[in-house]
């Protein structure tokens, strides 16, 4: 009778988690371990890329499951870890706990498990939408994490600041984990986890920039330890937050270069980051009084998002200010949530400037209220504003006129041959320096790091003949003490 109670159990504990999930977590487990035990680095790398491919997978019981495999019950990471995960099945927890209990060989943990049960919780908390959970959970691993220095743990703590971060902002309390943040970025400073501070200083950029706290993010920035891009990903988005400073402080050439690299660089599955790269990219080129090529805008699965960006280029391009305004307030609500409204603000000016740039192109002399009528200023004094703007665009060297104010007229230039002016040159210059910088940053990726061994080797060659050569010049130095004495 026991036997069928038991073979029933065991058959619901099977039915719940999934054993070909359960087996695939222990051997990461076991790869884990591996790494833990041989310091290899790249063990742990190849665990964590095989947990997010199953990371659909992750189910209460199966963690449950997993938990009471790895964990010893009863023990204090056991037991919080165990209080997020809901209780669906009693007799399935029994059974699986009573199986792990024999198959666990020691009660010794290593720290990487730990660290990875926490990440295995942390993931399956957030896909349950289980925010509240998450930050919980996320929490007790930073505390967890504050402790021990090992090389094996950064990529899974490098991991868990992440989420620990995206928990808040999820929650809407990012700002109150900013001083954690810093912290922690102390710590993996004084413990030489550079991808930790990778991770960590792309966090706090994010996190001041969500706040718009610009001048606080270029000064961190600024004042941290330069960043070395261990990871292609970290780095992309050390780019974007990058560019997003550039922008706001009026670096309109530095941040178009930023960004464009980022989105660049950015893995082809990434689509959502390199939209928001492009979205950046296309309001600074239309700032430099540049219009983005059509190709940006018809990339695959960018065509939707793109979309209010692009009816906005189209905009600028034929200079319409009205149709300006009617896509601004359309798109309102996406320019909103882009973070993107202060650029769209910057950029009506640039319309009326193109606009203005046209007409004087068009026209040889054209009176002030003509002007204003084609620039569609709604205004109470649209001729007094139309002075001004040609004045101010006069004086900036956007359009090459006169002003007549007695007449109320401007007039244009003839405009010579563009050839004969240094602009073809200029613009060939910024295509070979953009050329150059890509082939040494290509050579420079493909430099290995300096060999060690080879370095102490030639050391100790070049002390062994420095003292050789000491050696001789005491030998001389004697000899000719000798012929002294023996000539005195």
């Amino acid at each position: 009778m026991s036997g069928d109670v038991e073979m029933k159990d065991h058959q619901t504990s099977v039915s719940s988690a999934d054993p070909s999930a359960l087996r695939h977590l222990k051997e990461i487990a076991s790869l884990i371990k591996s790494g833990s035990y041989t310091t290899e680095v790249r063990l742990v790398v190849r665990a964590v890329r095989l947990t997010f491919g199953m990371r659909q997978k992750l189910t209460a019981p199966l963690l449950s499951a997993f938990l009471d495999f790895v964990l010893q019950p009863g023990s204090e990471a056991h037991s919080i870890l165990s209080s997020f995960l809901p209780k669906e099945d009693e007799h399935s927890m029994d059974v699986d706990t009573a199986t792990s209990v024999v198959q666990t060989p020691t009660k010794l943990l290593l720290p990487e498990l730990e660290i990875y049960c926490y990440l295995l919780v942390l993931l399956f908390l957030i896909d349950q939408k289980k925010y509240n959970e998450a930050k919980a959970c996320s929490s007790a691993s930073i505390n967890r994490l504050k402790s021990p220095n090992r090389r094996t743990l950064d990529i899974l703590a490098s991991r868990l600041y992440f989420y620990y971060s995206y928990s808040y902002e999820l929650t809407g309390d990012l700002s109150k984990i900013r001083g954690n943040l810093l912290a922690l970025h102390r710590i993996a400073t004084r413990h030489h986890d550079e991808l930790s501070q990778e991770t960590l200083l792309n966090l706090l950029l994010r996190n001041y920039l969500h706040y718009n706290l610009y001048d606080q993010a270029e000064k961190l920035r600024s004042k941290a330890p330069r960043f070395e891009a261990h990871s292609n990903q970290q780095f992309c988005r050390y780019l974007f937050y990058l560019g997003k400073i550039r922008t706001i402080q009026l670096e309109y050439t530095d941040a178009k270069e930023i960004l464009v690299q980022a989105a660049r660089k950015a893995p082809v599955a990434a689509r959502g980051f390199r939209i928001q790269c492009n979205k950046w990219a296309i309001l600074v080129r239309l700032l430099l009084g540049e219009i983005p090529e059509r190709t940006i805008f018809v990339q695959k699965g960018m065509e939707k998002g793109l979309r209010p960006y692009y009816e906005l280029t189209n905009a600028v391009r034929t200079a319409d200010l009205e149709l300006f305004r009617s896509v601004a307030v359309k798109f309102t609500s996406t320019f909103s949530t882009d973070k993107t409204q202060n650029l769209i603000v910057r950029l009506q000016h640039n319309v009326i400037r193109t606009g203005l740039r046209n007409i004087s192109i068009s026209y040889s002399c054209i009176s002030l209220a003509d002007v204003a009528e084609k620039l569609r200023l709604d205004s109470k004094t649209p001729v007094a504003d139309a002075e001004c703007i040609v004045a101010k665009a006069i004086r900036d060297g956007a359009i090459d006129a006169t002003l007549d104010h007695e007449n109320g007229w401007m007039v244009s230039r003839e405009i010579g041959d563009i050839y004969s002016t240094n602009e073809p040159q200029t613009a060939f210059h910024s295509r070979i320096a953009f050329c150059l910088n890509m082939h040494n940053e290509a050579v420079r990726a493909m430099y290995f790091p300096p060999n060690k061994l080879e370095e102490n080797e030639s050391a100790e060659k070049k002390e062994r003949e420095r003292q050789q050569q000491e050696q001789e010049l005491a030998k001389h130095v004697a000899e000719d003490e000798e012929e002294d004495d023996y000539y005195f």
